[in-house]
């Protein structure tokens, strides 16, 4: 009985103890991240274009036009010819877990032999819009990676990735450690402070149990495999810059309980739950998700939110799934003034509902975009956005005649959103689809050529998006 008190005592004392200790942990966690979202602000600031329309003609300079000609698209071979200090001579990481079979078992399966959205594509290699031509159709690009950073174009034009950092070999699939990821998962690699272009030594599908959080000046390149991020956890940039992401199939992602994870190499702390979005973008800037697959998340599939911007989301494939893209999330966050995104030759394909995207405040430029599929609408906003709506292709649900309104605004009678500048231009219709525009009809952009797509006729659409979503890149062979 004596013992039995004693030990309670010594419980109670134990509990006691460790009060102050967990308060400290939410104190130092709240103190660390007010800290991030300050510097995060501060760089939204920076990365904010005062005259979004100075950027109209981006793709109008030098050779990045806009031609789909086929002299402008057939493969060349100038690179092959390019002087030796041109090629990439960079250090190169590759970290190697414990486990020596951490390649995925079902990678064979992966690569699609003979089947899949390429396997029908055959003749020369061609790149058909501004961004491609930039890198694609060289069979030495794996050697001139980092190039891809002089490609992107639109309000992320300045995003930088990991350009000047080592390039990470990514050697494992797992993702068992959240606080100590073990070397060579892509986990560890996106947590490092340096700045790192992170490319995948063999084809892997990653299951996440926990949202990966990534640090600032990262790229995830996933040309030459074939990676999915499946069947788990999504990715969430929180408070950071310079972030770019391609070539990733993402699909089947589902909201995670939460947990200690880390976020940096000297940072981790608690996380509440994820909701299950594939990729969200949370006040951070200069961000280009380019060539990216994506379906079937439990959320959104893209979410751009509290004062994100410099933005591009271009040559994308996105299917099966309801709220696709929703950019800004809050009527009172008017820090989303400050939101710039380009959305650009994408395809808006098979089973698709809603949001591509839903604007809260604002300027989007939506750009010779292929929407072949929607239930509800396409581009819906409210809080006043601007949209600019250039050289797209909308087809109405043949099966769906009240839903043929490419528009949707909401939380705003027609007397406050008349007042909205949402502009088509260039833009085509089919099945019966149409835009309700608002706002000056003698609106005219006058952005920069470095902010601004200058748009092909609707009419290119299909030539122009004819390869997004998740290249079959091959090393030593033409993507």
């Amino acid at each position: 009985m004596v013992m039995a008190k004693l030990l309670k005592l010594m419980l109670l004392f134990c509990i006691a103890g460790l009060v102050p200790t967990i308060q400290a942990e939410v104190s130092e966690l709240d103190e660390y991240w007010s800290q991030r979202a300050d510097e995060a602000r501060e760089f939204t600031l920076q990365a904010y274009h005062s005259d979004p329309y100075e950027i109209v003609d981006h793709f109008h300079e030098r050779h990045y036009d806009n031609s789909t000609d086929d002299h402008d698209v057939t493969p060349t071979d100038e690179d092959s010819n390019a002087k030796p200090e041109e090629v990439e001579s960079t250090e190169v990481i590759e970290m190697v877990g414990d486990n020596n079979n951490s390649t995925n078992s079902t990678r064979r399966s992966l690569r699609g032999k003979g089947k899949g959205k390429w396997s029908k594509l055959k003749g020369p290699c061609t790149a058909s819009n501004p961004i491609d031509k930039c890198w694609r159709c060289r069979k030495n690009w794996h050697k001139r990676r980092k190039k891809l950073v002089k490609c992107v174009r639109g309000f992320g034009h300045m995003t930088v990735g990991g350009k000047h950092g080592r390039i990470y070999v990514v050697t494992s699939n797992l993702d068992e450690d959240m606080v100590n990821p073990e070397p060579g998962t892509l986990r560890h690699a996106v947590i490092q402070k340096e700045s790192l272009w992170i490319i995948f030594k063999n084809d892997m599908s990653i299951r996440l149990n926990q949202e990966l959080l990534i640090n600032s000046f990262k790229t995830i390149d996933a040309r030459g495999a074939n990676v999915h991020i499946a069947h788990g956890a999504g990715i969430t940039m929180q408070f950071v810059r310079h972030v770019i992401i391609h070539g990733l199939h993402i699909h089947h992602i589902s909201e995670s309980s939460g947990g200690m994870i880390r976020d940096s190499s000297d940072h981790f702390g608690m996380r509440t739950r994820a909701d299950g979005d594939g990729l969200s973008i949370y006040g951070s800037s200069n961000i280009w998700l380019d060539h990216i697959s994506m379906s079937q998340c439990q959320d959104g599939l893209i979410d751009a939110i509290v004062g994100s911007t410099a933005i591009t989301i271009s040559n994308s494939h996105f299917t099966h799934h309801n709220d696709v893209m929703l950019l800004g999330a809050q009527n009172t966050y008017e820090l989303d003034k400050k939101m710039q995104v380009t959305v650009a030759y994408n395809h808006f394909g098979k089973g698709l509902v809603q949001r591509m995207p839903r604007v809260r405040w604002g300027f989007v430029h939506v750009v010779n975009n292929d929407y072949t599929h929607w239930e509800l609408y396409a581009i819906g906003g409210s809080q006043g956005p601007t949209i600019l709506s250039q050289g797209n292709r909308f087809i109405a649900p043949p099966h769906l005649p009240h839903y043929r309104e490419v528009t949707k605004r909401d939380y705003a009678p027609e007397e406050e959103w008349k007042h909205w500048n949402w502009r088509s231009e260039k833009d085509i219709f089919m099945n019966g689809a149409y835009f309700r525009q608002s706002g000056d009809p003698n609106y005219e952009t006058d952005h920069t050529r470095r902010n601004i797509i200058k748009p092909k006729n609707g009419y290119a659409v299909s030539k122009l998006t004819k390869y997004a979503g998740a290249l079959d890149c091959r090393v030593r062979r033409r993507c």
